[in-house]
């Protein structure tokens, strides 16, 4: 755990915005810090950020100097990649003057708006979108037509469609008005389209679709096209949710 070459423990902690270089001094001091899964019991230990696991009262905290996280309201128009040889409007045009090499976690489609995740961590992007992981995701979707009560155990007992059986974890009408209806849908799949392929076989082709949550990350009041940091507590929650 101690590193000679390493950076002391408080001035990493504070500099991944735990707080003050005393503050962090004293959550040590009162054992509420672990590094490689071992507490720290003395003042002075020093770390390599980059491969270190450090967890604060049970939660682990990015240390990794360059690692960043981030969130984007993806408006409808705008093609998931990071260029676009087309010239189309692409997510990339929102980080054109970051640096890092930004992963895109998962897909939009084109004409789909809302939360998308970006990352340059290749081992937490790797596993948010395995499907062995299950992440669960939420959806707010405008279908046309009035919602029949057996939709949602439809949905949730499974629909077959031509790749395989689609089970989802959640469904829930939220407002029906003038032959259309809103309601909310939540899954762990990640295939292409498939929250509109879904709603389509039941007979409720999608006017506008907009995920509102990527595990414990959810989109909130940000504006369309609007980027912000993950918080450290997002963060650790992704962690956690695919066992780092």
């Amino acid at each position: 755990m101690d590193d000679a070459t390493g950076i002391r423990l408080q001035k990493v902690l504070a500099a991944a915005g735990i707080g003050s270089r005393r503050k962090c001094e004293d959550l040590i001091a009162q054992g509420r810090v672990e590094v490689d899964g071992k507490r720290v019991e003395r003042m002075g230990v020093r770390v390599n950020p980059d491969p270190a696991v450090v967890r604060v009262d049970g939660e682990r905290i990015n240390v990794a100097p360059g690692n960043v996280y981030l969130a984007l309201n993806k408006p409808a128009g705008v093609v998931t990649t990071m260029s676009d040889d087309m010239g189309r409007p692409c997510i990339g045009d929102f980080f054109s003057e970051r640096r890092e090499r930004l992963f895109h976690v998962g897909r939009l489609d084109t004409d789909t708006e809302g939360l998308l995740l970006l990352t340059n961590d290749g081992e937490l992007c790797n596993r948010l979108t395995h499907p062995s992981w299950g992440i669960e995701k939420v959806y707010l979707c405008q279908v046309q037509g009035q919602i029949a009560r057996d939709v949602g155990k439809t949905l949730m007992a499974g629909i077959e469609l031509e790749d395989g059986l689609v089970m989802i974890d959640h469904f829930a009408v939220v407002q029906q008005a003038e032959g259309r209806s809103l309601v909310e849908i939540t899954l762990h799949e990640g295939r292409n389209r498939i929250v509109r392929r879904i709603m389509e076989a039941v007979g409720h082709p999608i006017n506008r679709l907009v995920r509102t949550r990527v595990g414990s990350v959810h989109l909130g009041d940000m504006r369309p096209g609007g980027v912000r940091p993950l918080t450290q507590s997002e963060v650790a929650a992704l962690y956690e949710s695919v066992g780092l």
